[in-house]
């Protein structure tokens, strides 16, 4: 049963998160699945809060491993704000301050 619905930041968050190795986007979209229907009460290991409003996809495949940075807003919408494939061991801080942003005009649109 589908609850959340996800939607993209814009059209080049989606081309890109297509855009990712078979194996890392395969994840991604079983995960996408568990938002869809667990949304807010998905958590580690699959999601992880970051704060102020901000969360953290964690998937991976045999080709790495992946992040989608999103939030939550009204209706039950959960919006995908950036994705990338990781290079290093955390959490990049210019992928957060990006989603942070985003965060902050998703917040002011609605």
């Amino acid at each position: 049963m589908v609850i959340w619905s996800i939607s993209y930041f814009n059209a080049r968050v989606k081309r890109e998160v297509e855009a990712w190795p078979t194996s890392i986007y395969a994840d991604y979209l079983r995960l996408a699945g568990l938002i869809e229907k667990y949304g807010i009460d998905l958590r580690m290991p699959h999601s992880r809060a970051l704060g102020g409003g901000l969360f953290e996809l964690r998937f991976g495949g045999r080709d790495g491993i992946g992040r989608a940075l999103y939030c939550f807003v009204s209706n039950k919408e959960v919006v995908i704000l950036h994705g990338f494939v990781k290079k290093t061991q955390k959490t990049p801080a210019r992928d957060i301050a990006i989603a942070r942003a985003r965060v902050r005009e998703v917040r002011s649109r609605s």
